[in-house]
């Protein structure tokens, strides 16, 4: 197949708050739009977590993800990736159960625990409305995402029998080494899909070289056994995103990396990211992959194999 570039969007994730931008999608509806935008635009993949429409915090309830899971689906042939990440407030049972349970083409799964700063956002929104955002964000100052070996051979084992794959989320060099371990233990089968995170307060910078460091690892340690993609951070987003692109890279936009569209800009939807990406891309002289060659790509099971 003529190289296809994945994009993926995650609309909404557990890091940015209401208060942060009136486009942060919260209500299983607006979840649901903004996925199905994110695909019509371009996106192959949408990454996807739950929220409480009352306040929009963070929520891993099974009874919040099921009614976007079902619109989307009839709605859209992309392909659904159900989170495993949730919250750094939230047990890994109480994380892995949505995908446990919706058995998904895709679920993410971060490759280890670390310092994952989100307090620094307080200094530039300082006007919230809930009363949970406040401390939610002060509180990563002192709070660990807590993924031990333990809690990844958990995941990887109440999944092994879904037939689902990974977006295998790696923040830190460290990570790839955790993922060769998984892999060798035969725990993790190829192709390996490697989402490499940069400019997260706690993880790898957002530097070129960063960039490059992680590239030149993941080709040493996996070869041709891995799908490279990345994302970056807040106003990183669509720099690292080219820089992928041009080193052979599939991407990940989305609200939940960024709230942004361009200097001091808030993204007015999904959709507008994945647009923007698209033409970087396509800019470059190549073409996105179609969900069907997404899956072709990942040797996925098919929309078709899932739980919901």
């Amino acid at each position: 197949m003529k190289r296809k570039v994945i994009i993926t969007c995650a609309v909404t994730g557990s890091i940015h708050t209401p208060s942060m931008s009136p486009h942060l999608p919260v209500t299983a509806e607006e979840i649901a739009e903004a996925a199905i935008g994110a695909a019509e635009a371009g996106a192959a993949i949408v990454h996807l977590h739950a929220r409480d429409p009352r306040d929009g915090r963070p929520d891993q309830s099974m009874e919040l993800f099921a009614p976007f899971l079902q619109v989307i689906k009839q709605r859209s042939n992309c392909v659904i990736n159900i989170t495993t990440g949730g919250a750094a407030t939230m047990s890994v049972e109480e994380r892995a159960r949505p995908a446990t349970m919706f058995k998904p083409e895709v679920a993410s799964l971060n490759m280890g625990s670390m310092n994952f700063g989100l307090y620094p956002m307080l200094e530039r929104f300082q006007d919230l409305r809930h009363d949970w955002e406040r401390p939610y964000l002060e509180g990563s100052r002192d709070r660990i995402f807590k993924n031990t070996f333990a809690d990844i051979e958990h995941i990887l084992t109440a999944c092994a029998e879904n037939g689902t794959r990974f977006e295998i989320e790696c923040y830190d060099i460290g990570h790839l080494y955790t993922l060769a371990h998984f892999v060798d233990r035969g725990l993790v089968k190829p192709p390996l899909f490697v989402q490499s995170v940069f400019g997260i307060l706690g993880g790898i910078g957002a530097h070129p070289e960063d960039v490059a460091h992680m590239k030149r690892t993941a080709d040493r340690l996996f070869g041709d056994a891995y799908r490279w993609s990345v994302l970056g951070a807040g106003r990183n987003q669509m720099t690292i995103a080219a820089l992928s692109a041009a080193m052979g890279g599939n991407v990940r936009v989305g609200l939940e990396d960024s709230l942004w569209a361009g200097k001091g800009r808030l993204a007015t939807s999904n959709a507008e990211q994945v647009r923007i990406v698209r033409g970087i891309i396509e800019g470059l002289g190549l073409e996105i992959a179609t969900p069907d060659e997404a899956r072709a790509i990942l040797e996925l099971k098919g929309g078709d194999r899932v739980g919901f």
